[in-house]
Formats: C-alpha cells, structure tokens, sequence
C-alpha cells in the first residue's frame, strides 16, 4: 500500500488497514473509508478527514491535532489520542472511547456523544454548544469553563467533574448525575434539571436556575 498515494488522497478504500504508526501528517482523506483500521499511534495531524469513516477504528495514541475530523467515528477508540485544535463540529462519537485524550481547544459544537467514554478527560474550555452527550460518562472529567449552553446531557454521568464556570445555560440535565460535582459560579440558566442528582455538589454562585419540568 503506498502511503504517498493515501496521503494525496487517491486511495479512499483503506477500512480494516493497517496503519499503525505510519506518517500520514497532513493527509487528504475527505469521505475515505477508513472503518476498523488499525491507526495506532498514526500521525494524522493537519489532516483533512472530513466527511471519512472511521468507525470502529482504533485510533489508540493518535495524533489527530489540528486536523478537520468532522466525521463518522462510532466506537472508535480514540484513548490517548491528541485531538487537540481538531474541529469534530457535528461529528458521530456515539460510543466512542475518548479516556486520556487531549481535546484543548478542540471544537465537539453538535457533535455525537452518546454514551462515549470521557472519564477524567481534561475538557477545560472545550466548545460543546449543542452536542448530544446523553447517557455519556464524564465522571471526574475536567470541564472547568467548558461550554454546554443546549447541550443534551440527559442521563449523563458527571460525577465528581468540575464544571466551575462552565456554561450550562439551556442545557438538558434531566436524569444526569453531578454528585460531588463542582459547580461554582457554573451559568444555569433555563437547564433542565428535572431528577438531577446534585448530591455533595458545590452550588456556590451559580446563577438562578429554573427547571422547565
């Protein structure tokens, strides 16, 4: 398989190839087909991967950093992996396992998430305006001025996670658990907090919510 040839673009058919640690920095891969590939600790960074599929890739300690990813990732695993500066606006992460990825300055704006696994990731500042995360794992996850305003947290776990600062103002957090969670000075405006656990979590300075059960 010529990596020159994948890097330009002109093979799009690589599902279930095995791209482990090879060079692809900078890549032409819009609407490739890259479904149960082995990319293990592949350089895809400054990559284009718009409109590619990725799903059940495994994208263990990729580098994906600063690349257009707005694709199809259904139960990839991308743990470890650095996605930071990647755009995943509107991406499919449904049941994906993002544990010990780097997502700094990332964009998750509409994206997928649905039961992906972000326990303990550093999320601080991430753009989630509107991203459906419900019945997603973010226990301990670092959210501290994340922004969740619309987001759909219904179901979600957030146990432990700091949320200080964050923007949650028309959030759905119907059914989510934020026990132990920190929260202050968090916006709240117009969430949904119908049958929201908020045991042991710290409220301090949050605005006035109202729920809208």
């Amino acid at each position: 398989m010529e990596i020159d040839a994948i890097r330009a673009g002109k093979e799009k058919k690589l599902s279930g190839a095995d791209l482990e640690d090879e060079d692809l920095s900078g890549s032409q891969l819009e609407r490739s087909n890259l479904a149960g590939a082995n990319l293990v600790g592949t350089d895809l960074s400054r990559s284009t991967l718009k409109g590619a599929r990725l799903d059940g890739a495994n994208l263990l300690g990729a580098q994906l950093n600063s690349s257009d990813l707005r694709a199809t990732l259904l139960g990839a695993n991308l743990m470890q992996a650095d996605l930071s500066s990647a755009d995943l606006r509107g991406s499919n992460l449904r049941g994906a396992n993002l544990m010990g990825a780097k997502l700094a300055r990332a964009s998750l704006a509409g994206a997928f998430l649905s039961g992906a696994n972000l326990t303990g990731v550093n999320l601080q500042g991430v753009d989630f305006r509107g991203a459906d995360l419900r019945g997603a794992n973010l226990n301990s996850a670092n959210l501290k001025g994340a922004n969740l305003a619309q987001a759909d947290l219904q179901g979600a776990s957030l146990s432990e996670a700091n949320l200080e600062e964050a923007d949650l103002r028309g959030a759905n957090l119907a059914g989510a658990s934020l026990a132990g969670a920190n929260l202050l000075c968090a916006e709240l405006e117009g969430a949904n907090l119908e049958g929201l656990n908020l045991d042991r979590a710290c409220l301090a300075g949050t605005s006035a919510a109202k729920s809208n059960s």
